[in-house]
């Protein structure tokens, strides 16, 4: 129990750090939060609770396809900022789009064979 307490006070740590030094230099925390840390976090646990180093090979490809779709976000949520349409209404269309994404990807990647 006591392992599972340290993994989601280290994991929640690094958010909460991203989300204070975002407040002071978000260059630096854009930095910070576009490293795979989720995935590295998660990577590390695996191996720390004896997973094969293939399964975990097997996540990072995942992750790599899966990264891609997300990028609509990041690209989509600033241009809707700009152009005037609120915090909320943004980020509400940018993570439909998102989703959208998910949903044209995954056939596409099944029929070229990418195992997910």
């Amino acid at each position: 129990m006591f392992y599972y307490i340290i993994k989601f006070f280290v994991s929640a740590l690094i958010i909460v750090l991203i989300s204070e030094i975002a407040k002071r230099h978000s260059g630096f925390a854009a930095l910070v939060a576009s490293l795979p840390l989720t995935s590295l976090l998660a990577m590390i646990w695996m191996h720390v609770d004896g997973v094969e180093s293939i399964h975990i090979a097997e996540l990072s490809s995942q992750v790599f396809w899966l990264v891609l779709p997300s990028l609509l976000f990041f690209l989509l949520f600033p241009i809707l900022i700009k152009q005037g349409l609120g915090f909320w209404l943004s980020l509400g269309v940018s993570v439909t789009a998102t989703i959208a994404g998910y949903f044209v990807l995954l056939p596409l990647l099944r029929r070229l064979g990418v195992q997910l």
